[in-house]
């Protein structure tokens, strides 16, 4: 019995030790459980355990394990329906490598979906725990981390590295020390230097020094950016230009950990910019400073009221190259002008092309008139040397205006003027220089005056046409007149013809004169033939702007339409010099006009040069004696010019007309050498429609034929 007790009360006490021991481990399971659980509530992690054999799967995470519900058997993975379905052939590839032996683990990043239905990316590891006897795995065990935050950031960084790469601004990251550890495709384009030549190295441009590198570190350093423009070499020796901008990278603790340094190529854009400039400054034919320079240059004098002489000039008589020859000589010999004129030139006396053939120097820091007049004087030496283009040769003149700042006037614009005017006075003699006075000025003022009165006269109708008879010595009668233009003024004072025709001539408004002349004159014309008071013709002079004009019959030709006067009872006069200037063209627009049935006169006969091969060449029907040969009538000379005159006339079967006969003596002496007609104060002054309407309409014979 008490073998028995004994055993009994062992086996009692092993029973409460094996209970106690059961009771210690389970509490060391559910604190192991307790911490695991915590451990993947912390981490977020979830642990699964997949059941081949019965096709379960069980997920474990900080609230427990569970079951993951609608598993089917046949599903593989076990949980495709979770997964993305863009990732379902990554997960499954990689999970049969591993169950087939071929890998030692599964590990795949894929797309699951929470709880929220939204996708997120997450790192599933795991490992077959157990297989069968045959070797197949029957349990696998593992765990998903969520890295969805992870992936996102990683994204996020993949986008600003491509943003970097693919920039074509070049992009250099620099550490603390201001060495290069990377660069981008866009810094490689830009100066050919690759990742292999400056990782490692200090941040270098090859043409700048040094120290500006250590001067933009400093200025980063303590400001936190440096911007400017640089110019450097490319590995090819090429040279850039760019604008770089540099930025500093600060840690928590504020010290600078990176640089980054931004390149931009501008080099094409300055490039274009300098070019630009270039072009607003210099002349694009001559390549010489232009008109804005000579300003800019001049208002600087100014300034700094610096003694400053001005030689404006201009070739004298460039538009008869330009009109005979053609532009494209005219700009040759410009520029064959400035390059002959450019060794008197240095950084104080500076040549300029003002525009068309006007040139200027200015000479700064000197009012020196000796030096001033050798540089005009040589500078017209150099012009009357011939020059040869094609199978051309000129020999040009200039005329040379001078002004001297502070004398001549205190702002550019009035100091140019001046010279204009000094130029346009040294124009009259032509191929000299004047210096600029005040009597040149008031000249100048007037000549503007009266050139602002044309403009208002042709508006206003200011221009008068008045008449001078012409009386036939045969017959003793009206047979035409001449058309004389007067300007009578609003305030009714009549304006010399001596003064508003070279002006007129100079600015082209006496084309327009002209016109307004022929058409009143032709107007007029017809009215009186129609109303009987003469038959005869109209004598209207054309100037040499119109008669070069290239339209010009056919606006003769409107003209007579319009005004319905006939051709054959209109004269034209043109002067010698018009015509000799350039005889083939002349005798061609002549026949045109002669082929309308309208008479040619040649105006003022003997007074210039006059080739007599040409004379016979030349379709006129009337040679006209100037006024200046029949004042000399008197004299052995005088009268053996107008016999010569009328003796050519004869010979081409051509009429006279004598000019300004004032007297009966010259009136006799014409008649005596046979001129055909005479005009002049003698017979009648020049007078108005109305008045010449009334001459007409009471004239009788008031000639007699010479005996």
């Amino acid at each position: 019995m008490s073998i028995f007790i004994l055993f009994a009360l062992c086996l009692t006490g092993y029973l409460v030790y094996g209970l106690y021991r059961f009771r210690q481990y389970q509490g060391q399971i559910t604190e192991s459980e307790e911490r695991l659980r915590l451990s993947l509530w912390a981490s977020g992690d979830e642990m699964w355990d997949w059941n081949i054999h019965r096709g379960s799967l069980h997920r474990t995470n900080g609230a427990g394990t569970y079951p993951l519900p609608n598993i089917d058997p046949s599903d593989f993975p076990p949980n495709r329906p979770h997964i993305h379905p863009q990732d379902v052939e990554k997960v499954v590839e990689k999970l049969k490598l591993h169950l087939n032996g071929e890998v030692n683990e599964f590990e795949c990043v894929y797309r699951i979906k929470g709880s929220n239905d939204k996708w997120r990316w997450i790192l599933d590891k795991g490992k077959v725990v157990s297989s069968n006897a045959a070797g197949y795995p029957i349990r696998m065990t593992g765990a998903f981390k969520d890295i969805h935050q992870i992936k996102k950031t990683e994204s996020n960084l993949e986008i600003f590295a491509r943003s970097i790469q693919s920039l074509t601004d070049g992009v250099v990251i620099l550490n603390s020390d201001f060495n290069v550890i990377h660069i981008n495709p866009g810094y490689t384009q830009i100066t050919s230097f690759s990742s292999s030549d400056l990782i490692g190295k200090k941040l270098n441009f090859n043409s700048i020094s040094p120290s500006l590198i250590t001067d933009i570190k400093s200025a980063v350093d303590k400001t936190g950016n440096w911007q400017g423009d640089v110019t450097g070499q490319g590995k090819d020796g090429n040279m850039f230009i760019a604008f770089v901008t540099v930025n500093c990278i600060r840690n928590d603790e504020n010290a600078i950990t990176n640089y980054v340094a931004v390149v931009s190529d501008t080099t094409m854009r300055k490039k274009a910019e300098a070019k630009l400039i270039k072009m607003a400054r210099t002349d694009t034919l001559t390549g010489l400073p232009n008109r804005n320079v000579f300003f800019s240059r001049l208002q600087k004098c100014v300034d700094k009221q610096l003694e400053t002489a001005i030689l404006v000039f201009d070739v004298d008589d460039f538009k008869k190259i330009n009109d005979s020859l053609g532009h494209v000589l005219g700009d040759i010999l410009l520029v064959k002008i400035s390059e002959r004129l450019k060794p008197l030139t240095n950084s104080q006396c500076i040549l300029y092309r003002l525009g068309g053939d006007e040139f200027a120097i200015t000479m700064e820091g000197t009012n020196d008139i000796h030096k001033v007049t050798l540089l005009a004087k040589e500078l017209l030496r150099l012009l009357s040397n011939p020059f040869r283009i094609e199978q051309h040769e000129f020999v040009v003149a200039a005329s040379i205006g001078i002004v001297l700042y502070p004398d001549d006037g205190q702002q550019p614009e009035t100091l140019h003027r001046n010279a204009d005017t000094a130029m346009y006075h040294a124009k009259e003699k032509g191929n000299r220089y004047l210096f600029f006075n005040k009597e040149m000025n008031k000249q100048a003022v007037k000549r503007l005056q009266v050139e602002n009165l044309i403009r208002q006269g042709l508006k206003e109708d200011y221009f008068h046409v008045y008449y001078q008879p012409k009386m036939s010595f045969s017959t003793g009668k009206l047979v035409g007149m001449e058309a004389l233009v007067r300007f009578i003024s609003p305030s009714g004072t009549l304006v010399s013809p001596g003064t508003f025709i070279p002006i007129s001539e100079e600015t082209g408004q006496v084309v327009e004169i002209g016109e307004v002349v022929l058409r009143k004159a032709c107007a007029d014309m017809k009215r009186w033939i129609d109303s009987g008071l003469m038959s005869g013709r109209v004598a209207v002079n054309l100037s040499a702007r119109q008669f070069n004009l290239p339209n010009l019959i056919h606006r003769i030709e409107s003209i007579l339409l319009e005004t319905g006067l006939s051709p054959n009872n209109l004269e034209l006069e043109i002067t010698e010099g018009t015509v000799m200037d350039d005889p083939q063209h002349a005798i061609q627009v002549m026949h045109e006009l002669r082929a309308l049935g309208i008479q040619l006169a040649m105006d003022d006969f003997g007074t210039g040069y006059s080739s007599l091969s040409y004379l016979r060449k030349f379709p006129l029907n009337t040679l006209k004696i100037d006024k200046a040969f029949v004042d000399d009538a008197g004299t052995s000379v005088g009268r053996a010019m107008i016999d010569t005159i009328i003796t050519i006339a004869r010979n081409l079967s051509l009429s006279t007309v004598a000019e300004g006969v004032e007297t009966s003596t010259q009136e006799k002496l014409m008649a005596e050498m046979g001129c055909d007609v005479l005009q002049g104060y003698l017979y009648s002054k020049p007078l108005s429609s109305k008045e010449l309407a009334h001459f007409a309409a009471n004239q009788q014979p008031v000639l007699k034929k010479a005996q």
